[in-house]
């Protein structure tokens, strides 16, 4: 027995904070959310169709969210939107409130989400279904990729839209 606990000790003095590493701190939450800062060109597709949109990223709130303000390129505009991604420090993971042009009923609810590495994936529970977002760092490159999901009444996902974005 004794020793058996000197080996517990051995490997927790090894590799502290193992058996949490897969665990983002909420100031490591913070920093991926710091690299979306910045003004971005989105191009990619939207239900298979060519999409282009320039997204405003900014600390807004005494930094508590990062305001995404995406509009499409073409004039007027025909998709707006505005997203707030915040942490939530005692749950740790991410609270993200979507609103555009499609009106307050496709606000709610809001959408959690959680880091793994450089990818955050969020999810909104909608009624008939979830949609989910993921967004993934790339720190070679200083862009990202944004990937929407829509998911029917089973949970079966489909892409709806896809986004390599790179600043400007």
């Amino acid at each position: 027995m004794r020793r058996s606990l000197q080996l517990v000790l051995v490997a927790a003095t090894l590799f502290p904070g193992h058996a949490h590493a897969q665990r983002p701190t909420v100031a490591g939450m913070d920093s991926l959310l710091q690299h979306l800062v910045g003004t971005w060109e989105m191009v990619g597709t939207v239900r298979g169709r060519p999409a282009t949109y320039r997204l405003q990223a900014t600390r807004v709130l005494q930094n508590r969210f990062v305001e995404l303000h995406m509009e499409d390129v073409s004039r007027p505009p025909a998709y707006e939107a505005r997203v707030y991604i915040g942490v939530d420090s005692l749950a740790q993971r991410y609270i993200v409130h979507w609103l555009d042009n499609f009106g307050a009923g496709y606000s709610i609810p809001h959408a959690v989400g959680e880091e793994r590495g450089d990818t955050i994936q969020f999810t909104f529970a909608y009624a008939d279904g979830p949609f989910r977002d993921t967004f993934v760092y790339d720190r070679a490159r200083s862009g990202w990729h944004f990937r929407l999901e829509s998911g029917d009444s089973t949970g079966h996902l489909l892409l709806f839209a896809d986004y390599q974005v790179q600043r400007q």
